[in-house]
């Protein structure tokens, strides 16, 4: 039989950046008393997203935050869209080609994550912002 919980986090952001957050998720999931099953994690915004990355070298979500950048720069002149600010529509566009929704194995009560790989909020705004992620685990 299967069993289902749920809930929503949310995480203080302090401007553009990856925000790890495998540690709050998987304190959640020890609570739910679930072992094994697939967890939904959905981030709430159309302006940050979440990705799975490596985690041992910082260097790699500065580098992949300044890639983002240059794919959609900052820049008023190149959009509509700027009553929310000039980095807004940016936000939205690195939302747009990362993921609002993962889908990850859980295994023993933990995602089933790689050696080198944590999830991640990725902020795509430059002021600080609190983001809500709803986690769904289905499972037994």
């Amino acid at each position: 039989m299967l069993d289902q919980a749920q809930t929503e986090l949310s995480f203080h952001t302090n401007g553009c950046g990856l925000y790890e957050i495998s540690r709050s998720v998987n304190d959640w999931l020890r609570t739910t008393g679930l072992k094994n099953g697939l967890l939904t994690v959905f981030i709430k915004h159309t302006s940050a997203s979440l990705t799975i990355q490596e985690n041992a070298d910082p260097d790699v979500c500065l580098d992949l935050t300044d890639a983002l950048e240059r794919l959609a720069p900052s820049d008023p002149r190149l959009y509509r869209h700027i009553a929310e600010g000039p980095d807004d529509m940016p936000a939205h566009i690195k939302a747009a080609l990362t993921d609002v929704s993962l889908s990850i194995p859980v295994n023993n009560g933990r995602m089933t994550l790689g050696t080198w790989q944590g999830l991640y909020i990725a902020e795509h705004r430059r002021a600080p912002h609190t983001r809500y992620v709803t986690l769904h685990l289905i499972g037994s």
